[in-house]
């Protein structure tokens, strides 16, 4: 959910919106409490380290850092204000040190969800609350249980229900009226249901012009869940995937959408990010030379390429579509014309080289190359270091995952092309295939051979038939020139007489 609302944060500031992004953290419920007791930690020691490694994973995501960052803990005043103003109210009652809503007290209860009051009965294997008006009646103020965290309150020491929390810090960042609410689709109901009820109870003019839900993250088409153990955090996914490919492939969806992870879907990312970075590397080797002309040109007016401007207002069109229609960024980056922009860049990069001078060349892939660093940056899919630097970090994730080290593939290089000056192409042809196995793959330029993290080829039962044959005629070959070798040696060393020959006798 977060890393969808920074997208609309993103996105709302390129269109010169002023924006107040307010991420809260709860701090202190239920879960924490058991997790604590469980690992023999203080709850708000564990929350606060838990708080610490969630803004890094944000931070290695390309997550914009929100306007304010509240926890529960530091807001408990304007959770108990809330609170009095509910039961002023007549919305909410105490009983026994804890504060419910009564949810009787909200004619619209239920008008987000679509769900009806007389629907959200007891369920047999529920244990019901007899305290409760109504059995749908959720906490607003927790009575203190020994040996749990408490706060002083009018009701007593307790600490606040899961719901009023996220009210009461809205409210005091972003008022009682604010444009934008999001989440998950899971937190429709009761969590925002029960959201709305209490602001609205709180204040007549509260309002949210919009609820925005997202999908969630499936891993192979199922729910993650640690009783499935296919669950995973980000931090253990970038450790083997650059936090870059792992952001593409989470925009590479509808944010309504679920969007099922598959490690196949994750290594198309990489390579995808891989072609985009190179690309751009290129182009700005290629540009350098032209870099102080072209800064100094600024905002002027030049004159570039038909087929260059073609492509901006293709790439500039397409963007605009798709995020202007409920910011759908689904494949922008893989899309035909931001694929066209890169295109045209790689396939103009080598008469660029030959360019002495300022042309409309030049301004045309320079054109290009700043529409899509525009598009990359917009989705935070722009490297805050250079081309070359994270290039290098797509390499060192790519040898992670294969089980390599670096100087392990150059070897193997190495091997290879002494296979091949000796025509041992069975053996280089396996070593290619075996690292591409890996997700390495190799590239002969010219004399010299480098490699790059490309998705792993699996290696069908033909492909290793097929070496086996060039092997077997490697060897065969080899075989020739040796048994060739030892006829030419006894010739020359007269160990074999070609003066006479042995003839039948009539």
């Amino acid at each position: 959910p977060k890393l969808i609302a920074a997208k609309f944060c993103r996105y709302l500031l390129h269109l010169d919106y002023e924006v107040t992004y307010v991420r809260n953290f709860t701090d202190i419920d239920d879960k924490i409490i058991k997790r604590a007791n469980d690992l023999g930690e203080d709850p708000l020691s564990l929350s606060n380290r838990f708080c610490e490694e969630y803004v890094a994973d944000m931070k290695n995501l390309g997550c914009l850092p929100p306007t304010h960052q509240p926890r529960v803990t530091e807001h408990m005043e304007n959770i108990k204000n809330m609170i009095t103003q509910i039961m002023e109210n007549g919305c909410a009652y105490a009983v026994d040190g804890d504060v419910n809503f009564a949810v009787d007290k909200s004619p619209n209860y239920g008008q987000l969800s679509g769900r009806k009051l007389e629907d959200n009965r007891a369920g047999e294997r529920i244990a019901v609350d007899l305290r409760k008006q109504n059995p749908a009646d959720f906490a607003l103020w927790k009575a203190a249980k020994e040996g749990e965290p408490s706060w002083d309150s009018p009701w007593g020491p307790g600490r606040p229900g899961w719901h009023i929390e996220c009210s009461a810090m809205s409210a005091h960042y972003l008022s009682f009226k604010f444009d934008i609410h999001g989440g998950g689709s899971d937190l429709i109901f009761p969590h925002h249901e029960n959201e709305l009820a209490q602001s609205s109870a709180a204040s007549s003019d509260s309002k949210v012009n919009f609820w925005v839900h997202n999908g969630h993250v499936t891993n192979n088409q199922l729910k993650m869940s640690k009783s499935l153990g296919n669950f995973f955090t980000i931090r253990q996914v970038i450790e083997k995937y650059h936090p870059l490919p792992v952001r593409m492939f989470l925009l590479s969806n509808h944010y309504r959408t679920p969007l099922n992870y598959t490690v196949a879907q994750i290594e198309q990312a990489s390579e995808t990010a891989w072609f985009i970075y190179q690309t751009l590397q290129d182009c700005e080797v290629c540009l350098s030379p032209f870099q102080e002309r072209l800064a100094k040109s600024g905002k002027k007016p030049v004159q570039i390429a038909g087929e260059a401007q073609t492509c901006l207002t293709k790439l500039q069109e397409e963007f605009n579509d798709k995020l202007s229609d409920d910011l759908n960024t689904s494949q922008l980056v893989t899309g035909r014309k931001f694929n066209e922009a890169l295109k045209y860049i790689t396939l103009n990069l080598k008469p660029l080289k030959k360019q002495k001078q300022m042309s409309p060349l030049v301004h045309s892939i320079a054109a290009v190359g700043r529409e899509v660093e525009s598009v990359l940056r917009i989705l935070g899919l722009l490297p805050t270091c250079s081309y070359d630097e994270v290039l290098q970090q797509l390499r060192e994730r790519a040898l992670v995952r294969a089980g390599l080290k670096a100087e392990d593939v150059v070897r193997l290089i190495e091997e290879r092309t002494s296979a091949r000056k000796n025509e041992k192409f069975g053996i280089s042809d396996k070593i290619r295939a075996d690292l591409a196995a890996k997700g390495i793959a190799l590239m002969d330029e010219g004399k010299e051979t480098v490699w790059k993290p490309c998705v792993p080829v699996v290696q069908g039962k033909w492909v290793g038939f097929v070496g086996w044959v060039r092997a077997s005629v490697d060897s065969w070959v080899a075989f020739k020139w040796i048994y060739r070798f030892i006829g030419w040696f006894r010739r020359v060393t007269g160990l074999v007489d070609h003066s006479t020959s042995m003839k039948k006798q009539p």
